[in-house]
């Protein structure tokens, strides 16, 4: 009984040791759009101020990135993208300017990229805290 229950171990770990093969991380396939930064914080602005921030990325996959389009949360922030194919190695940007005109306190804002990507990062956001004019502006 002990030589079969011994057989039965022995046979589970050597079949448990054979079946561990070596892992590989394969790279990802595709392209992948790599941001230097993600958010963005304009700090204190005035209400009816424009501001604008350049997001700039690399292309760190294997095939050209296509960004098919740029969506806001509102109509106030504007984006400004490559409409080009981004061949891989190759760094580019996404401009966003935000308009602070009717708004007023904390404004965060999320700016969705809708491309050929691989990277599960396709948002950036931007923030600001909308102060109101001053008397006499």
């Amino acid at each position: 009984m002990k030589t079969l229950v011994a057989f039965i171990f022995g046979t589970f770990v050597v079949f448990g040791a054979w079946a561990q093969e070596a892992t590989t991380v394969e790279p990802a396939k595709g392209p992948i759009i790599s941001f230097e930064e993600a958010t963005f914080d304009f700090g204190d602005i005035t209400q009816g101020d424009k501001v604008e921030h350049v997001f700039n990325f690399e292309n760190t996959g294997i095939e050209p990135l296509i960004i098919t389009n740029v969506q806001t949360t509102c109509g106030c922030t504007a984006p400004e993208w490559p409409r080009d194919p981004v061949i891989p190695g190759q760094k580019s940007s996404i401009k966003v300017v935000f308009n602070s005109t009717g708004k007023s306190g904390r404004q965060n804002k999320v700016i969705t990229i809708l491309s050929n990507s691989a990277s599960p990062s396709n948002q950036i956001t931007i923030t600001t805290n909308v102060l109101p004019k001053k008397e006499g502006q």
